[in-house]
């Protein structure tokens, strides 16, 4: 039987491509990606965001999701795309749909994307804070040292097709451990993972340290993402959303300047 086409105009192309910087807070650290998804797709509805479309029997918003952190850990950097019908102001998108959106999900930063230009492209690594409450400074900083010394070591998870095992130490670029705010008795960890596939988590690194050095917290810790994006040559993670701040820089220095040629131009 013969596919019917769709009916209808074809939904309006996109006319702005906007980039998000959002967290992931306090209790909504044990929410799901899909669900993250979900709440978002509501937000930009109640927020009236004049979303791009997709075309087809199932039109669905333009939204591109980046490096979404795992479930169990909170985040100060998370990335999504989004494309939108008609050019909108991006502080009044950033304030209405951080309104929309559920306590702990709060929008920090909305950029234009620049055409050509890709946001998967620079991110590269993650800066995680792992805190380890019961786990003191001595332990972890021997831990640490074991496990830098490594050249190897291969945790293993379980994932949807069977278990995988992956070499937690090859994707690691740094790592220290800190007293948390001066307490010895509760170390944190200072980690900076390279981005691999399959991905190499936070939960990966604790399985290489209790490998390594049998270091294993008596209470569950708290990861924290602080940042992601390209990799500096100091071992660090710099800031993925940094070219589209200095094109838009660039585009409105031109279109003062353009302003300032037609003010003084003779009629």
């Amino acid at each position: 039987m013969a596919r019917k086409t769709p009916t209808g105009p074809p939904p309006p192309p996109p006319v702005q491509r906007l980039r998000l910087r959002y967290t992931k807070r306090g209790r909504l650290r044990f929410t799901s990606h899909r669900d993250i998804a979900r709440a978002f797709e509501r937000a930009l509805r109640r927020a009236q965001v004049p979303m791009a479309y997709s075309a087809g029997f199932s039109p669905h918003p333009k939204i591109s999701w980046v490096g979404a952190a795992p479930t169990g850990v909170a985040s100060e950097a998370e990335y999504v795309e989004i494309s939108v019908a008609e050019r909108v102001d991006l502080d009044r998108l950033r304030s209405a749909l951080d309104e929309s959106l559920p306590a702990g999900i709060d929008i920090t930063e909305v950029v234009e994307a620049p055409v050509g230009s890709s946001l998967p492209d620079r991110i590269e690594a993650s800066h995680w804070g792992i805190r380890l409450p019961g786990v003191g400074l001595d332990a972890a900083l021997q831990a640490v040292s074991a496990f830098l010394s490594a050249e190897s070591v291969v945790v293993e998870r379980l994932m949807k097709d069977g278990k995988r095992q992956m070499d937690a130490r090859a994707a690691v670029v740094a790592m220290s451990a800190s007293a948390t705010d001066g307490d010895r008795s509760c170390a944190t960890l200072d980690v900076v993972v390279r981005h691999v596939t399959p991905a190499v988590r936070p939960d990966d690194v604790l399985s290489g340290l209790r490998i390594v050095a049998d270091l294993v917290p008596p209470v569950p810790p708290e990861a924290t993402r602080y940042a992601q994006g390209p990799l500096t040559e100091s071992g660090g993670v710099g800031d993925p959303l940094a070219p589209d701040r200095l094109h838009a820089d660039g585009a409105t220095r031109a279109a003062a300047d353009l302003e300032q040629e037609a003010a003084g131009a003779p009629s």
